[in-house]
């Protein structure tokens, strides 16, 4: 458990631990109204969900985290993705934490997991939609990115990676593609 102060306000304590039971409703339910409290009812209208709809995140790149109670404070997850001349990848999101936590340190911590443990894992890079400002503290920056490309509508100066293998996405060009585990869909009932 890591506890933060939050600017004046009672420490908060929190654990990061890696998602197991990816489907189990309670989890999908919790991380659906996480995300809706914290980016906004259009979250799923995204250029990056289109990347992740009909995926299962990447093999132990799924991260929660979790207060004392229990309860589900902050979520990352990590997918796998491939460039358009077909250089495999990582694509983060969405982070999101619970926003009256918003300044207690948990999407930093999330962040130093996803990376460290993508990188364990020996992926070559990340790449995001977000603010650079932010992402930037963490080596993410539109350095590598311009030839790369979205499918759908996209900030271009928000489209960031990083390379967690030196030049991983050197030359990497074209529009990221979906790869990786397919979700799993609900067995229909067979006749008897």
């Amino acid at each position: 458990m890591q506890s933060v102060e939050i600017f004046g306000k009672a420490s908060v304590a929190f654990s990061i631990v890696v998602e197991t039971d990816l489907e189990s409703p309670a989890l999908v339910a919790a991380r659906e109204a996480l995300l809706g409290r914290a980016m906004g009812r259009n979250w799923k209208k995204k250029s990056s969900q289109k990347l992740r709809r009909g995926r299962r995140p990447s093999e132990g790149l799924a991260f929660v985290a979790r207060d004392e109670a229990g309860t589900l404070v902050g979520t990352v997850r990590l997918w796998d993705v491939a460039t358009g001349d077909g250089r495999p990848a990582l694509l983060l999101g969405p982070l999101a934490v619970d926003p009256s936590l918003k300044y207690a340190g948990i999407g930093k911590a999330l962040m130093a997991q996803a990376i460290a443990e993508g990188k364990r894992l020996g992926h070559g890079a990340i790449l995001l939609v977000g603010d650079a400002p932010y992402y930037a503290r963490f080596g993410f920056s539109a350095e590598k990115t311009g030839m790369l490309s979205m499918p759908g509508p996209y900030e271009r100066d928000r489209f960031l990676g990083l390379e967690l293998v030196e030049g991983a996405l050197d030359g990497a060009h074209g529009v990221l593609k979906t790869s990786g585990r397919k979700a799993k869909t609900p067995r229909l009932a067979q006749a008897a």
